[in-house]
């Protein structure tokens, strides 16, 4: 039995742990890790060029996404069938389109302000003291939790990490880099990233193992 058709079949138990511990956790950095993270690198990281530049390692990956999808999508027109490295890249773009479209709408549920002030003089710690979430608020200014930038990482690193688990410190290491350069350039705040990356873990685990069970069965 392959790893992905064990992922497939991890029961009500495994989602119900998963989903505690990301509430346990983005519970506990919010209250005891967000501010003192924060106030940390505006006073003594600013101006590190590094943290802003480990931030744009997952922003070239939605576009790749979507040429991934076309692509797919013109090989069925023309009836061709994708070998194992496509279809892995496939559901690295499956998992990546759908963790998108969660968090776009999670944003605006929670309506969480950022640490610092970026755009429009939008409140924020920093800035004039701004913490806390604000429900169905709206706006960029509004838009912190969850980290899109680990959403995207974690949807592509999870199905890697199942289909190729060869490299799983690989992709460790870069996400690990994607969360040091957000918290180090006050982009946003730890809660936010922890639950960042439970989405897109979530959606890469579901993606890796959509229809494993029944492949493994022929």
């Amino acid at each position: 039995m392959t790893e992905a058709v064990i992922v497939a079949r991890r029961g009500p138990a495994r989602l119900l742990l998963a989903v505690g511990s990301c509430a346990a956790s983005t519970a506990a950095a919010f209250e005891f890790a967000d501010r003192p993270l924060a106030i940390f690198a505006h006073r003594h990281l600013h101006g590190a060029a590094i943290f802003p530049a480990l931030t744009h390692i997952p922003e070239v990956l939605a576009g790749l996404a979507a040429l991934i999808l076309i692509a797919f999508a013109l090989s069925r027109a023309r009836r061709r069938l994708w070998g194992p490295l496509g279809m892995v890249l496939l559901r690295c773009s499956v998992s990546l389109a759908a963790a998108l479209m969660v968090k776009d709408e999670l944003k605006y549920v929670f309506g969480r302000t950022w640490p610092e002030t970026w755009v429009n003089n939008n409140p924020s710690f920093i800035g004039n003291g701004t913490f806390g979430f604000f429900p169905l608020h709206g706006g960029q200014g509004w838009a912190s939790f969850p980290s899109g930038h680990t959403t995207t990482i974690c949807a592509i690193a999870a199905v890697l990490w199942v289909h190729w688990p060869r490299f799983r410190w690989l992709y460790a290491a870069v996400t690990a880099l994607v969360a040091i350069g957000l918290l180090g350039a006050d982009y946003h705040w730890l809660s936010d990233i922890i639950a960042g990356g439970y989405l897109g873990a979530a959606s890469g685990a579901v993606a890796a193992s959509a229809g494993m069970g029944q492949a493994a069965r022929r």
